[in-house]
């Protein structure tokens, strides 16, 4: 798998507000309203993670994620990161029924 131009990431990155292209990586703080809350994304993003087999750089202090992408296989951003990025959007999105 290559790494995606800085064009190419810059048009993915339209569609996901607040990620930002930090040098190889795409990057994003998420806060929520409590501890709990962020760790529960955590969770949610893990068992995802894991399927992809692709897992983020991230830390997490009291209601804050710092999440920091990048496929260090390639030294640089893929589809991996791009995928794994929208499914943290979409953990976020309020269930419709």
């Amino acid at each position: 798998m290559s790494h995606l131009t800085d064009a190419q990431v810059a048009l993915q990155l339209q569609d996901l507000a607040g990620w930002s292209h930090e040098g190889d990586a795409i990057v994003k703080t998420y806060k929520f309203n409590d501890f709990i809350e962020a760790i529960s994304f955590m969770n949610q993003v893990a068992f995802y993670a894991e399927k992809l087999e692709h897992h983020p750089e991230w830390s997490n202090v009291y209601n804050k994620v710092m999440v920091r992408l990048i496929s260090h296989d390639v030294s640089g951003i893929t589809s991996r990161d791009i995928q794994l990025a929208k499914r943290m959007e979409q953990i976020l999105q309020p269930k419709r029924f």
